[in-house]
């Protein structure tokens, strides 16, 4: 598998060519943001490894010569050029890009047409189960028990509430129907409702990710919790999703098509 890394100067960039090297995958672009100072330099060398000769680039067309893939972990207004040239290219594209807007999910809509398209808010294959149990307890425990949903990143992080939060609001949502979102309670706000479901945001320090779900009942709590100490676990799942859409039909796919239900 050939892939081109679309955000590789960030965080999580970074952390995908950095795994991708020690795995043996075959980085073949590396495309940075306009202006950002990693361009022009080695890739490997910006992963912290030694150099690879495949220099970060802002050129999108260029950087995706050859991939099968394009791995994405960008910004919302970074995804939308990338979605047309991988259309144009034939690239299948996955991304863990999140705080997207209308214009963001029409691109990745858009590219679909052409090439598969795996969009996840987390690529961490842990999230995806706890999604799957959240949506199970929240059928077998029913309206008696209010949901809520904190979650818990680093000072830096832009979007609140995170992308994953949001997603295991919606597990939740499918599973019991009829919730209503609340993402903050300030002053007299007056007693709890029967169909909300609250989703809080945390920040601060380094704090790669945490999320909780709890179901909270008369006399009972219940909480699942997923909590990930490196960046390391979203780079392999991106890769792991990268791998299985290679070679299939155009279309929208999801992490349930990477893992398989429970």
């Amino acid at each position: 598998m050939r892939i081109a890394v679309s955000g590789a100067a960030g965080r999580m960039g970074l952390t995908v060519l950095r795994i991708a090297r020690a795995t043996g995958v075959d980085v073949v672009g590396a495309i940075g943001a306009p202006g950002s100072a990693a361009i022009g330099r080695d890739a490997g060398e910006v992963a912290g490894g030694v150099a690879i000769g495949l220099m970060v680039s802002e050129d999108i067309g260029s950087s995706l010569l050859g991939a099968d893939v394009v791995i994405d972990f960008s910004r919302a207004d970074a995804l939308r050029p990338l979605c047309a040239a991988a259309a144009r290219a034939g690239v299948a594209i996955v991304s863990g890009t999140t705080g997207l807007d209308g214009a963001a999910e029409r691109a990745l809509d858009d590219a679909a047409a052409k090439v598969p398209v795996l969009w996840a808010p987390n690529t961490s294959v842990g999230v995806f189960v706890l999604a799957e149990l959240a949506a199970t307890a929240a059928r077998l425990l029913g309206p008696g028990f209010d949901v809520e949903i904190v979650e818990t990143h680093h000072r830096a992080k832009l979007d609140a509430p995170s992308g994953t939060a949001l997603r295991l609001a919606e597990a939740v949502s499918e599973a019991r129907g009829g919730l209503r979102r609340t993402t903050g309670r300030d002053g007299l706000t007056g007693a709890r409702g029967d169909d909300e479901i609250g989703v809080l945001a945390v920040r601060g320090g380094d704090v790669v990710g945490e999320h909780s779900v709890h179901f909270l009942g008369a006399g009972e709590r219940i909480e699942l919790v997923h909590r990930a100490t490196s960046r390391d676990l979203f780079a392999r799942g991106a890769l792991r999703a990268a791998s299985a859409i290679v070679g299939r039909p155009p279309g929208r796919y999801a992490m349930s098509d990477v893992v398989g239900r429970i």
